[in-house]
């Protein structure tokens, strides 16, 4: 399982610079400040935002290696190792021997871990739907709009 890093970005033309670099910086900050508030909602194990990473590409890929994880992260093994001591001291993964290197563990979500994933998410979604229920129908209609091309951003 490999991540691909993010090449270098586009430079947009010059007869735009300017204003291209604006909208950069302002949604750049609102992402930002989106995320950190959504990520403030927390299940009942209120984990520290690695963890819960952690735990969110282990419900979607299913058992990992360490290394996989730290892969996934992009940050170094010795960190995800600790990380991932934390959440096996708390029950919400357990390690494994790997099924074909005798070397290497494989870590998997908890029944645990598979409630705080669910919790988690949900409170987020819970929040999010509550200040999208104070938008008016065009509003709502643009975000619509807004989601799909920060996807297509995110994803190019």
């Amino acid at each position: 399982m490999s991540s691909t890093p993010a090449g270098p970005a586009p430079s947009p033309s010059s007869t735009s610079d300017a204003a291209v670099l604006e909208l950069a910086g302002e949604l750049r900050g609102a992402i930002a400040v989106a995320s950190r508030r959504i990520r403030a909602e927390r299940g009942s194990a209120a984990l520290s935002d690695p963890q819960y990473s952690a735990l969110m590409w282990l419900s979607k890929h299913g058992s990992l290696t360490p290394g996989q994880l730290a892969e996934l992260e992009r940050i170094q093994p010795p960190a995800m190792t600790r990380t991932v001591g934390c959440l096996v001291e708390r029950g919400l993964v357990r390690k494994d021997d790997h099924p074909t290197d005798g070397r290497a563990v494989v870590v998997s979500l908890t029944q645990a871990g598979v409630e705080e994933v669910a919790e988690t998410r949900h409170r987020r979604l819970v929040w999010l739907a509550a200040r999208l229920e104070t938008l008016t129908p065009d509003e709502k209609a643009l975000l619509v709009e807004a989601a799909a091309l920060l996807r297509r951003i995110a994803t190019s």
